[in-house]
């Protein structure tokens, strides 16, 4: 994708609707202790620095699920809407949120060392520590 592309999609019920813009189809997955428990398994995640639309907002609820991020979900049905920074500049969506038929691809898993030995992926894509990723997020947090 070289240009900003609007990406849309809609909780299970129907009552919360999304709409963000994407510059890649890059897909992140994370394997931290908190997206096992808010997934059920690794979280597969698109990525934008760009805020997101909401219809039916009335219906998100919000979890500071750390100092630093915090998780939306629509209060009707359950769907994992987004994981967004406390400070709003950074947002992940689920993938299956949004519209199908992308050309989605895997670029990267973060938090590698929290991934349960049970399942690996065949994808050859970088693997980022949780440390490694903190410390991608502190160097640019001055930019």
């Amino acid at each position: 994708m070289s240009a900003s592309q609007e990406s849309r999609g809609t909780c299970l019920c129907g009552a919360v609707s999304i709409r963000v813009m994407l510059e890649r189809h890059d897909v992140s997955v994370c394997h931290c202790r908190m997206c096992q428990t808010w997934s059920g398994g690794p979280m597969f995640a698109v990525e934008s620095e760009m805020p997101m639309t909401l219809e039916g907002e009335e219906n998100v609820g919000v979890y500071a699920s750390s100092d630093w991020a915090e998780r939306g979900f629509c209060r009707q049905c359950g769907t994992h809407l987004f994981y967004r920074l406390a400070n709003g500049q950074h947002y992940a969506f689920p993938v299956g949120l949004l519209d199908a038929g992308e050309p989605w691809a895997i670029a990267q898993q973060i938090f590698i060392d929290e991934k349960p030995s049970f399942y690996d992926f065949a994808n050859d894509t970088p693997c980022l520590t949780g440390d490694e990723v903190f410390a991608q997020f502190a160097g640019s947090a001055g930019s």
